[in-house]
């Protein structure tokens, strides 16, 4: 169990007066981000000789820089070291129909410039192997395993090469995303091969195993610990038991009911989601979402992470037994979703976003509504973390446990508060300004500890900011339109979404087909980012901790198996 070290002053990591503000001026940011963008792709064009028209621009924010398949390497090691860029998303295409080839794009963020640099590489099709970028971009390593399982692309040289999205009863040679598998196919089982899990091998050390089916009702995950007494020296995770298949899903579906596909990519960030594929259609069609619409999904971005911060908060006071913390927020967090169906019809806030705007307005009434509930919620939310964080009990048990170390953090691609509670300063509403963030005041709290208590801090800090930036948006909810026309998009045009879900950033990126339909749909959730780091923070605690460290990051299963 952890000690009580920094019981004291509760989490000593906070960085005070370093937390930036959210609202863009012209000391934050260069107001002109195409001429940014141009400043770069100058700079890669020298630097690798690259011509011009391999660089395109997408909305001014969006450079895809196309290179040689073996200077894969060379140009996202560049852009990470000297750009400080960071990766944020990698797709994989079959685009054999229209070229011959597969397609790997590489995304990396700017966060200081507010631009996005995506480095596109072909893979021939008769010889489906590309040079891993994992051993400099650690970041990578989930992602070149997603593609290989489920497009046949082969990662040479990447330092684990075992599956990761399908399991091994899965035949051989079968790779659900390329054009020619058919959703309904039914492969035979393959029953023979077994995931080979590491060994940790000593006098005394045995092997406890957790899952897949949990005595809870939670989704299955297979946790495999190597132990010594109970101590932990070692855990292995085995996740996507339950995948669904959503990316071959959306292939040929309009535009329109991908946008219910990706409501439906996880319950409680189903606003998250829904902005995200927006903004990706939105600029792929060349429209901007009216004033009035960016306002009404800031507040609903902000209401989901508040319920979702609240609800977090207490089943981490349920991984120490600390009741008074569980049911208290759990009446908290109720009486806010009573506000979202009351607001939207729907516990969960669907139904509201369309593409190129919302189908409800917020006003009038439900305004007055929203302040007295969130009066209230904050009220009785500071006074509950009050107790939480005054409580030696739950202090002894969340100070110094699970620890996240910030290089893994970054390495590793971290995000949301699991990152800012290691000394991590991002957060995508503040480093790329979408909805009406860019006009929004706010604080985003970054601690440095990296413990349990850190985790939770980070999340009552962004709370109280939540509430703040959704006062801010309903007094300066300006008038207009709801909605504007997206029109006909031409066809294998691509672009991101993005949006700051409570566990993190979600991005999406997509592609079209002819007719507004969708050629390519990916879904990278910040679970995808933050799952593979939990095994680290788990060695040198004791068995009993792990249902509290894992509660800490509260990741969901349903936005892995999308």
């Amino acid at each position: 169990m952890a000690d009580n070290k920094n019981a004291g002053n509760g989490c000593s990591g906070k960085l005070n007066g370093n937390s930036r503000s959210g609202k863009l001026n012209g000391n934050c940011r260069p107001v002109d981000r195409q001429s940014l963008a141009l400043q770069y792709t100058d700079h890669l064009r020298r630097e690798f000789g690259l011509r011009a028209d391999r660089v395109i621009f997408i909305n001014g924010e969006e450079i895809v820089v196309t290179i040689r398949q073996e200077m894969l390497v060379q140009v996202c090691s560049y852009i990470r070291s000297t750009f400080q860029g960071i990766l944020t998303t990698m797709v994989g295409t079959d685009e054999r129909a229209l070229n011959g080839h597969f397609v790997l794009y590489y995304t990396f963020s700017l966060d200081r410039e507010g631009i996005f640099i995506t480095v596109k590489a072909v893979v021939e099709g008769e010889h489906p192997v590309f040079p891993s970028v994992t051993p400099d971009t650690p970041a990578a390593h989930w992602y070149e395993r997603e593609v290989k399982d489920m497009l046949g692309l082969v990662p040479v040289g990447h330092p684990d090469p075992r599956r990761l999205v399908l399991h091994d009863n899965w035949p051989q040679g079968l790779h659900p995303l390329r054009k020619d598998f058919k959703r309904d196919e039914q492969p035979p089982v393959n029953t023979e091969k077994h995931f080979p899990f590491p060994k940790v091998e000593g006098e005394g050390v045995f092997e406890i195993p957790v899952g897949p089916i949990h005595a809870g009702i939670i989704e299955p995950g297979h946790f495999r610990f190597s132990a010594m007494g109970e101590s932990v020296l070692h855990l292995e995770a085995r996740l996507f038991y339950t995948h669904r298949g959503v990316e071959k899903l959306a292939e040929g579906m309009s535009l329109e009911k991908g946008l219910f596909l990706a409501e439906r990519v996880c319950a409680t960030c189903a606003v998250s989601h829904a902005v995200a594929y927006c903004q990706a259609v939105e600029k792929m069609a060349g429209v901007e979402a009216p004033p009035r619409v960016r306002y009404i999904r800031t507040i609903l971005l902000e209401l989901e992470r508040i319920y979702n911060h609240i609800g977090d908060v207490g089943n981490i006071c349920a991984g120490t037994g600390f009741a008074f913390g569980t049911s208290h927020c759990g009446r908290i967090k109720e009486m806010l979703m009573q506000l979202n169906e009351e607001l939207t019809g729907n516990r969960f806030l669907r139904g509201m976003n369309r593409l190129g705007g919302v189908r409800r307005d917020v006003g009038g009434p439900a305004v007055y509504k929203i302040l007295n509930v969130l009066e209230k919620a904050e009220r009785e939310f500071r006074e509950v973390t009050e107790v939480i964080l005054s409580h030696d009990f739950f202090l002894n048990r969340a100070a110094t446990t699970g620890i996240l170390p910030r290089d893994a953090a970054v390495d590793l691609g971290a995000v949301g508060p699991a990152a800012r509670a290691s000394g991590v300063d991002r957060d995508i509403r503040r480093e790329h300004p979408h909805a009406a963030y860019g006009d929004l005041e706010f604080e985003v709290p970054v601690f440095s500890a990296g413990d349990v208590l850190c985790r939770l801090q980070a999340r009552v800090e962004e709370t109280f900011q939540s509430i703040k930036i959704i006062r801010q948006a309903l007094e300066k909810l300006p008038c207009g339109d709801l909605t504007v026309e997206v029109g006909e998009i031409p066809p294998y045009k691509h672009a991101l979404g993005y949006s700051e879900s409570a566990r993190g950033e979600n991005i999406h990126w997509l592609m079209t087909g002819p007719d507004n339909t969708i050629f390519r749909y990916r879904v990278r959730s910040a679970s995808f980012c933050n799952w593979p780091v939990v095994p680290l923070t788990v060695p040198g605690n004791i068995v009993p901790d792990f249902p509290l460290i894992n509660k800490s990051f509260e990741l969901c299963y349903s936005c892995l198996d999308r």
